[in-house]
């Protein structure tokens, strides 16, 4: 039967981002299958492919998703004080733009959280348009802000906690991307594990089934003779890049070793001057690619990171590793112990993971990936089907609409 769901994000292409990205995939898929799909989402201005630019209207008409832009005060690539002002006010824009743009009753309200604050705005349209409200929740705020030292006021994390238990308590439903959150929910959250779900972060396989290595990012960047390691995404304070540009002096003397740091955020401009500070000319930074490309620039490079700093407590999977394993690269992650990385790049076989912090260790994973490049391609093989049994957009999108219809 033809639902009429409504997606709330914070982001949405083009801008570049994992959340956008899924999101996309979620509307677009639900669209695929009958139903009609609304997202109201931030107007894009940051994290955008070189100068992709234009003017949208408030609401148009993509791919079979209709999509509502809400301009507002910026919360991407700026301060935190800029970043938590803008996302309060995000709940009272996208409600008015709602009611503005969407009429009759909506069967489903699903939320992608962060930004925490559109747990409010994304309950009262449920109950206004008569729906269910459904929290897709993939990082835990405030505490994963109390880990990094973002927050430290005790009155405004005791806020964000009110606001935190009253989301849980306002779901329907609540759906998480690994087991680790749903047992982070029943044991630190005192949430009923009955109205919880695990589906992973997806991805369209097809994008990079479709294309094969071409060396037009190697030309491009001048690499075409380095063994590279990528990291692509935003660049912010969690995933703590500094310990790869420590990594990246340990291991200078490896002459064709090269890491590559695709895109932006709010710790770039310090990266890229630590990496000036310390002479590496084993590391550089390009701008972001957009969706389109970025399956090429994926099977140009031989090896895909992941990293998330060791201040956080709570469980995480990084979503640019579905991206690499969707692309058949092998892996190496540096992890805290609570991310559920590590246990995927072991139980799928395709790279080595260690924890954050471990510089020796970290540097002679490194070193194994680059001596051992004869393994590179059976490691990639293992990324790639173990991806596709877990991660493709078709079998994801599935298990949402099972839960739709359970509910």
């Amino acid at each position: 039967m033809k639902k009429r769901i409504l997606i709330v994000s914070d982001s949405y292409p083009p801008e570049l981002r994992s959340a956008s990205e899924l999101m996309r995939d979620l509307a677009e898929g639900l669209s695929e299958q009958g139903h009609e799909i609304f997202v109201v989402t931030s107007y894009p201005k940051f994290n955008l492919a070189g100068d992709a630019t234009k003017i949208y209207s408030q609401l148009s008409e993509e791919n079979g998703v209709k999509v509502i832009r809400v301009k507002g005060l910026p919360h991407h690539k700026v301060n935190f004080i800029v970043r938590g002002i803008a996302q309060m006010i995000l709940p009272y824009l996208f409600y008015r733009a709602v009611r503005k743009n969407i009429s009759g009753k909506l069967d489903f309200v699903i939320l992608h959280s962060p930004p925490l604050p559109l747990s409010s705005v994304s309950s009262k349209i449920a109950k206004k348009y008569s729906g269910k409200y459904i929290l897709n929740l993939h990082d835990f705020f405030p505490q994963n802000a109390v880990d990094l030292g973002i927050l430290k006021n005790k009155l405004i994390v005791r806020f964000f906690e009110r606001m935190e238990r009253r989301a849980y308590k306002d779901a329907d439903y609540i759906v998480v991307p690994s087991e680790s959150h749903k047992k982070f929910l029943g044991n630190e959250r005192s949430v009923n594990l009955g109205k919880i779900d695990v589906i992973p972060h997806w991805i369209d396989m097809g994008q990079f089934e479709r294309v094969s290595r071409t060396n037009k990012y190697r030309k491009l960047y001048n690499l075409e003779d380095k063994f590279i390691f990528l990291f692509a995404g935003v660049l912010g304070p969690s995933q703590g890049l500094d310990f790869i540009l420590k990594i990246a002096d340990k291991v200078r003397d490896e002459k064709d070793i090269h890491f590559l740091f695709v895109g932006d955020g709010m710790a770039k401009e310090s990266l890229v001057a630590m990496a000036k500070d310390l002479g590496l000319e084993n590391v550089s930074f390009e701008p972001f690619v957009s969706k389109e490309e970025y399956p090429f620039l994926v099977k140009d490079v031989d090896v895909g990171i992941i990293s998330l700093t060791d201040k956080n407590t709570t469980p995480a999977v990084p979503a640019k590793l579905i991206g690499y394993m969707a692309g058949g690269l092998p892996v190496i992650g540096f992890l805290h112990e609570e991310s559920d990385g590590t246990s995927i790049i072991r139980e799928a076989q395709c790279g080595f993971a260690s924890p954050f912090g471990e510089i020796e260790e970290a540097a002679q994973n490194i070193k194994k990936m680059h001596e051992g490049r004869g393994d590179i391609r059976k490691l990639g093989e293992n990324s790639f089907s173990y991806a596709q049994s877990h991660f493709s957009k078709r079998v994801c999108i599935n298990r949402w609409i099972a839960i739709m219809e359970s509910l």
